[in-house]
């Protein structure tokens, strides 16, 4: 959240920031702005702030989990990603969003994913929005978009016990199959 915040700010606000919460050099930061001009998609002048602002916050290492899970919360590549964070780094990445527990053995014949959005977590309040998302092809697992026929599997869970299920960009769940 931290490295994310930083990563937000505006080009402007990101200009004033870099030169007051960092210790690099005049020239440095006078060649990160001016690189920055005209790349302004790339976020380069965030990516360099928030970089520089984490690490001297809370350290090299947590500046690093912070730049991985950026990176997988927004790259096209998550899907495959997310394997490959440890289980503290997805925890903490997805702190705070909503969880519901399942019996692991309802993976086994595979989980329906209208029952999985609806009646066993709660994320969406009926079937039949459940059935509209996925008519919408808003919905993922584990970043994965899926169809209306879809079974979520024990293949499927992150770490041997998560689902991450997603509807649109923003509205996360977690299912932990215990």
């Amino acid at each position: 959240k931290f490295y994310q915040y930083w990563l937000n700010t505006s080009d402007q606000d990101a200009a004033k920031y870099i030169k007051i919460f960092t210790f690099l050099d005049k020239q440095t930061i006078e060649d990160i702005i001016s690189g920055h001009q005209g790349q302004e998609h790339t976020k380069g002048l965030q990516k360099r702030l928030a970089q520089e602002v984490t690490t001297t916050v809370h350290g090299t290492a947590a500046c690093t989990k912070a730049i991985q899970a950026s990176t997988i919360l927004f790259s096209k590549t998550a899907a495959q990603d997310i394997n490959n964070i440890d289980e503290d780094t997805f925890l903490s990445i997805f702190e705070g969003v909503p969880m519901a527990t399942i019996a692991k053995s309802e993976l086994d014949n595979g989980l329906d994913i209208i029952a999985a959005l609806a009646e066993k977590t709660g994320f969406l309040k009926s079937n039949g929005e459940a059935r509209r998302a996925l008519k919408e092809n808003s919905v993922s697992v584990n970043f994965t978009k899926v169809k209306e026929a879809h079974l979520i599997k024990s293949k499927d869970l992150i770490h041997g016990k998560f689902i991450l299920l997603q509807r649109g960009k923003k509205n996360k769940f977690i299912i932990l199959a215990e």
